[in-house]
């Protein structure tokens, strides 16, 4: 590809979104191949990269791709980013949309507008992206193209009369999506003579280039060669290499004012540590000209779970596959972690329930990791009684309380989300239901059409990670979406659940529950526990300890001699002695024995979902 042809006005690159499932991934590849980017009929969702991607269909990495389309005898350089829509990958989402000016907004002919889109429209508003309403999938017999039309201009405001409607499957419409995007979307604001300011938006490892770089250029224009430093972290770099993706990494002989493209060192730069996103580079020595970015706010864990290998001989490969991993997911946090049960092991935060069960399928699928996870929890904040706050995040390091009664501490407190939920009226009934069984409280009722309902809720963040998701899937029969956001933490009655196996704690299976859901998942707890412990040669008592009190037990009886065998027609004081010889021997035996050992399939069992 000539460079030349990047001299034409291009302008801002547009990104997409959308709820989950609404087509992003295949309109992008219909809008590669309208380009010439890719050869038509080639490998489907090409932007998504991962395997895990391709399993489940969904986008998790948010991907960028130059396209150089020819219009009105103009050649024009578009980047389109490709971005997650599920909740939990928000953060990818807000990161694309600072190296974009415009946003195809897109919206399911059949389901119409969702929590999610409603969710990205606004983070997209709030940035000032010039949006393009897009409908896709009008080819299925159930789409209602006016339906989605009115709903965007009810909704957002949207003229319906300058919107697209598409199948990205097919093709059909596809060839008016990029001329709406040129005459809609104004070309970037940027000067090529001023000194050098670019954005740093995402970052990816290489074994044999270090970390890359995908940045965008604001001013002037970077070539290999140029000298950079970082304000965030003041360390200076010298340019091994710039190019765009198209779709690959293309290199180029310099990267201008308003492009996307990709950058790495010479030599490398080998800490990811080091590329701090939404830190801004300028050329060395420019430093007082240029007035950094704002950069982004970093995203927050919200869900924690504990992770062991299976054999503790691949304590050191494990560690290795999770930091390769993290290296291009930052929003995973990282903690080593010892169970006496389960041996060493980390405590990993996620953004959300799906984020970690990505995370687990990618050391699993790329890194043949053998790993125990343990259920997601949620921090929790104790306010002490000398005014200090904690926020807690392994419950093994919870306080002990008694019911009823306070503990060393003045207040204990859980987060709380606020959840929005677009469903049918027709499930409306049984929605509120399953939102007041997990402790939500109702903010807002809204009919958006005369058949969609959009529900307000402030649910306990730790009953939106018990497979919330999953319960509302089940009672709308699939419908129903969700979006949530962060909320406040909130005074609770919560309480630290433990497992005692002969009096022992079992630290790895401690967690921080909701006094009135104590008893019942005791219950559970023991039960199931029972069922994968072998049976000794000494009595195995299963407990589960909400605070100070034993909610729930089990008892494995020991293995016995049968040793009133011999004896035929003998004195019941005979059959009684010797009965009182035997558990004489039982109560020796348990003290020589001491405690129990469990084997490790017994956890693995037990903590499978």
């Amino acid at each position: 590809m000539e460079p030349t042809l990047l001299q034409s006005r291009s302008p801002l690159p547009p990104s997409q979104f959308a709820h989950v499932d609404h087509g992003k991934s295949t309109l992008s590849d219909r809008l590669l191949e309208l380009t010439g980017t890719i050869a038509p009929g080639g490998n489907k969702q090409i932007l998504d990269k991962l395997d895990v991607e391709r399993e489940r269909g969904i986008t998790v990495k948010a991907q960028t791709c130059s396209m150089i389309y020819h219009y009105n005898d103009q050649d024009y350089l578009l980047h389109l980013v490709d971005t997650p829509g599920h909740v939990d990958f928000r953060a990818e989402v807000s990161r694309s949309y600072a190296s974009c000016g415009g946003a195809l907004l897109l919206v399911d002919a059949s389901q119409g507008i969702q929590a999610q889109t409603v969710a990205n429209f606004y983070l997209a508003f709030a940035q000032g992206l010039h949006l393009v309403p897009i409908v896709n999938k009008i080819d299925l017999p159930t789409a209602d193209p006016p339906r989605a039309l009115e709903q965007m201009k009810e909704t957002f405001e949207l003229d319906p009369a300058k919107a697209v409607l598409v199948s990205a499957k097919t093709g059909l419409g596809v060839e008016a999506v990029l001329p709406t995007v040129i005459e809609e979307v104004p070309a970037p604001i940027g000067d090529h003579l001023k000194p050098l300011k670019l954005l740093l938006v995402d970052s990816w490892y290489s074994n044999y280039k270090g970390v890359i770089l995908l940045v965008r250029i604001f001013d002037g224009q970077i070539k290999a060669g140029d000298h950079i430093i970082s304000f965030a972290t003041g360390l200076r770099y010298i340019v091994g290499e710039v190019g765009i993706m198209y779709p690959g990494q293309t290199p180029q002989k310099s990267l201008r004012a308003g492009q996307v493209g990709y950058i790495y060192f010479n030599p490398g730069m080998k800490r990811s540590q080091e590329a701090k996103v939404g830190d801004t580079y300028t050329t060395v020595g420019a430093e007082k000209q240029v007035q950094p970015l704002p950069g982004f706010e970093e995203p927050k864990a919200m869900v924690f779970v504990a992770a062991f290998p299976v054999d503790q001989g691949d304590y050191a490969h494990l560690e290795d596959s999770i930091n390769q991993i993290t290296l291009n997911d930052r929003s995973v946090t990282l903690q080593k972690e010892a169970s006496e049960a389960l041996g060493a092991g980390w405590r990993l935060g996620f953004l959300g329930t799906l984020h970690c069960s990505v995370f687990e399928d990618r050391l699993r699928q790329e890194h043949g990791a053998s790993i125990i996870i343990t259920p997601p929890t949620v921090p929790f904040k104790v306010v002490w009684k000398d005014g200090r706050e904690e926020i807690i995040s392994n419950p093994a390091e919870f306080p002990d309380r008694e019911a009823g009664k306070s503990g060393p501490y003045a207040d204990l407190q859980e987060p709380y989300v606020s959840a929005t939920i677009t469903l049918p009226e027709e499930y409306l009934g049984k929605v509120i239901e399953l939102c007041e069984g997990n402790r939500g409280e109702q903010k807002e009722l809204q009919f958006f059409t005369a058949t969609q309902v959009i529900l307000k809720y402030d649910l306990p963040l730790a009953q939106l990670v018990d497979d919330f998701f999953g319960k509302l899937k089940s009672v709308t029969k699939g419908y129903a979406s969700l979006d949530y956001e962060e909320s406040d933490w909130r005074k609770s009655n919560i309480i630290k659940l433990q497992l005692l196996v002969n009096k022992e704690p079992i630290d790895a299976v401690a967690r921080v529950v909701h006094y009135s859901q104590a008893e019942r998942l005791g219950r559970q707890w023991v039960t199931k526990f029972k069922q994968h412990v072998d049976r000794q040669m000494y009595e195995v008592v299963i407990q589960a300890i909400a605070g100070k009190r034993i909610v729930a037990r089990e008892t494995i009886k020991p293995f016995r001699k049968d040793v009133l065998s011999k004896l035929h027609a003998s004195d019941i004081s005979r059959r009684r002695k010797l009965l009182e010889k035997q558990k004489e021997g039982r109560k020796k035996l348990t003290a020589v024995a001491g405690n129990i050992s469990i084997d490790q399939k017994a956890f693995q069992a037990f903590l499978a979902k």
